[in-house]
């Protein structure tokens, strides 16, 4: 088919909740009020990492950056949708559209990496705790920290590489509040069936290849725990994996389900709160699991706070 005569997208229209004005102004309330709560509690953990001492330890090095992926993935889709709420337009530009999506599937990737290390982090704690200071050294930390980005990029590259040079010549309206591959692609005056499959298996691939890492390595760290003869012993160890165990629960339940399915890219209403738990709930819910069920983290945030109050305190004028 010939495309030359047809007009070619510069901009993209994200239809969002398509709700009543009241509903979307009582979403747009909700929305912000976790996007500011995640950028807070996840940038309070990153500045409580990198200045408390008892904090430096691998486990900690790993969710400092997790938090830090938190912050900017939310980032990438969050201020967008929120602006487009009262726009009259609903407007983002073609080059807009592709980089919040690369970026969002690029940040997105990692963070699957970062839980797979982190996975790996309390295997070798639990199950080789006497080579666990020789193991995870601060080298091999920077080394898994950028393997997760490498590797990430790679997992997105044959998608972005087949998805790019499409043709986008005809409507320009994404049934989503960002630009996600899906609702995309369809927008592709051009055979699509390639780069659908490509899609689905990076995405397949994945997940399901982490989570199976990650499954494999919790695996043995609870047959390590059950051979812990205290009972006492067994809690603490167990303990240090809640929150993680926790935190993979919620990213691979909504991921597999929106991203690993058949024809993922008709989007129905549901696949959007999907994303919503995906890209604004569980980053907003991150920082309370792990400083709630952390009794470090809440020493130390709570020695932060008192060292905050009394610097106020000597800042006030003396009578």
């Amino acid at each position: 088919m010939d495309y030359r005569n047809k007009t070619t997208v510069t901009e993209f229209i994200l239809l969002g909740f398509q709700n009543e004005k009241e509903v979307e102004i009582l979403l747009f309330s909700a929305f912000l009020l976790m996007y500011m709560t995640s950028l807070i509690g996840n940038t309070m953990i990153i500045l409580l990492v990198c200045g408390d001492y008892r904090l430096h330890s691998p486990m900690y090095f790993f969710v400092a950056n997790l938090s830090f992926l938190e912050v900017a993935i939310t980032s990438t889709v969050v201020p967008k949708m929120l602006a487009n709420t009262f726009s009259l337009t609903k407007a983002i530009s073609f080059v807009g559209c592709l980089t919040q999506s690369f970026f969002y599937f690029l940040l997105g990737s990692t963070e699957f990496f970062i839980l797979v290390v982190m996975s790996f982090d309390r295997y070798i704690a639990i199950c080789n705790p006497l080579r666990y200071a020789i193991i995870m050294n601060k080298q091999t930390c920077i080394l898994l920290l950028l393997g997760s980005y490498l590797g990430a990029f790679l997992s997105i590259l044959a998608p972005s590489i087949l998805t790019a040079p499409l043709p986008f010549c005809g409507p320009n309206i994404i049934n989503h509040f960002f630009c996600d591959s899906g609702p995309v692609l369809k927008l592709v005056c051009a055979d699509i069936a390639l780069a659908e499959l490509v899609d689905f298996i990076s995405s397949a691939v994945l997940l399901l290849g982490s989570l199976l890492f990650t499954g494999v390595s919790y695996m043995y760290i609870i047959i390590t725990i059950l051979r812990i003869p205290s009972v006492q012993g067994r809690q603490k160890a167990f303990s240090t994996c809640v929150s993680h165990i926790t935190v993979v629960t919620l990213y691979y339940g909504s991921s597999i389900f929106i991203y690993v399915r058949p024809k993922k890219g008709d989007v129905m209403d549901v696949n959007k709160f999907a994303t919503v738990l995906n890209t604004i709930v569980t980053p907003m819910l991150n920082p309370f699991i792990y400083s709630l069920r952390n009794k470090k983290v809440k020493e130390s945030l709570k020695d932060a706070s008192s060292k905050y109050i009394g610097m106020l305190i000597n800042l006030k004028p003396q009578q």
